[in-house]
């Protein structure tokens, strides 16, 4: 848990009780790590929901399932990072969203199966821990989690000097959520014929930043730049979108099938995972409108259309899978919860089993 700066501490207050070297004189400060946990406090406190029964500071944290009246709960959990996208939070100076970002790309990858995200852990590794900016990462985890209707119940800092440049830092998140076992979304109703909504991305989220700072650098564009309204860097770092509400209004509205979160690896990677055998995507190329940072990175970076889709999510974040009686019903409820949302392909039969994506319209 955070209030143990590193598995080091006790044997760094042993050594300064002996005599010998201190701690902080290795670069690693508990001090900090103190003055931290007062900081974010407060913060983590408001997304706890009826299920927290342990408080900041234990070695655990603790959660009843029980008081969620689930009558035959199955546990989903993941993890994940955020790539490189932290490099421009360090270079533009701007760390109160990349926290979202990071409980954006793992409570979405829960939802997939239907589950309700419940808590949330980070672990925020640097090389000299600056609580201003760690403050600001963990207060945008916090405000992520709020918006995922989820408890950050823990986390974890590590101080590691050497291990990190200067003024740099990393992010992991895990969560955990739960869904009744005759509601798992696993894909296995997707057949021929069935529709595929996709769900509006806020941009690029966490996925393609390696290729997107390349076409930067080689077309030495900065952060400042003006672009549609705001700065290149402004577009670039808005956060994930946390599908957490819309998604869940829509599994009630409808009989979604499967859902798929459009991370790395773009749309034709991610949608097939969720796909049973014997069948196959097609995507209508044009049936939506790319956000304009995906035609400017396809042309600055002289990306094929197909690159394009295998690297990048095009404007789409999420993609569900309903039959086509539920296609209007489903839109319907999506554009109500504040989401754009299209028809952009269907389910065909694949008799050998390939499961790949087709790009019609190209």
């Amino acid at each position: 848990m955070r209030p143990n700066l590193h598995t080091d501490t006790m044997r760094a207050m042993k050594k300064r009780q002996t005599g010998g070297s201190r701690y902080e004189e290795a670069g690693v400060s508990i001090h900090r790590a103190n003055q931290l946990v007062e900081r974010i406090s407060d913060a983590a406190r408001t997304t706890y929901s009826k299920g927290v029964i342990s408080d900041i500071g234990g070695f655990g944290a603790m959660f009843d399932l029980s008081v969620f009246s689930y009558r035959d709960p199955i546990l989903v959990s993941g993890t994940d990072g955020v790539g490189t996208k932290i490099r421009l939070a360090i270079d533009m100076g701007v760390h109160d969203t990349i926290g979202i970002d990071l409980v954006a790309m793992c409570v979405n990858d829960v939802l997939v199966q239907g589950a309700s995200p419940l808590f949330f852990l980070d672990y925020f590794a640097c090389s000299h821990l600056d609580v201003d900016v760690a403050a600001k990462v963990i207060e945008g985890i916090a405000r992520g989690c709020r918006l995922a209707e989820c408890s950050l119940v823990g986390g974890e800092t590590a101080e590691m000097p050497g291990m990190y440049p200067p003024g740099d830092y990393d992010l992991a998140g895990f969560c955990v959520g739960a869904v009744e076992r005759d509601r798992i979304i696993d894909g296995r109703a997707v057949s021929e014929g069935d529709v595929l909504i996709g769900i509006a991305s806020s941009g690029p989220h966490s996925n393609g930043y390696s290729l997107i700072r390349k076409i930067l650098r080689e077309t030495n564009t900065t952060y400042d730049q003006a672009f549609d309204g705001r700065t290149i860097g402004e577009v670039l770092l808005a956060p994930t979108l946390i599908y957490v509400r819309p998604v869940r209004e829509l599994i009630s509205a409808v009989n979604v099938k499967a859902l798929a979160h459009i991370t790395g690896g773009g749309l034709l990677e991610n949608i097939p995972r969720v796909l049973p055998d014997k069948v196959q995507v097609i995507i209508e190329h044009g049936s939506w409108q790319w956000p304009p940072v995906f035609r400017w990175l396809q042309d600055r970076g002289n990306i094929d259309m197909r690159e394009m889709y295998r690297t990048f999510n095009c404007g789409i974040g999420m993609v569900a899978c309903v039959g086509p009686v539920d296609q209007d019903a489903a839109l319907d409820c999506l554009r109500k919860a504040g989401q754009g949302a299209w028809p952009i392909g269907c389910i065909a039969a694949d008799r050998n089993n390939t499961k790949t994506v087709r790009l019609a319209g190209l």
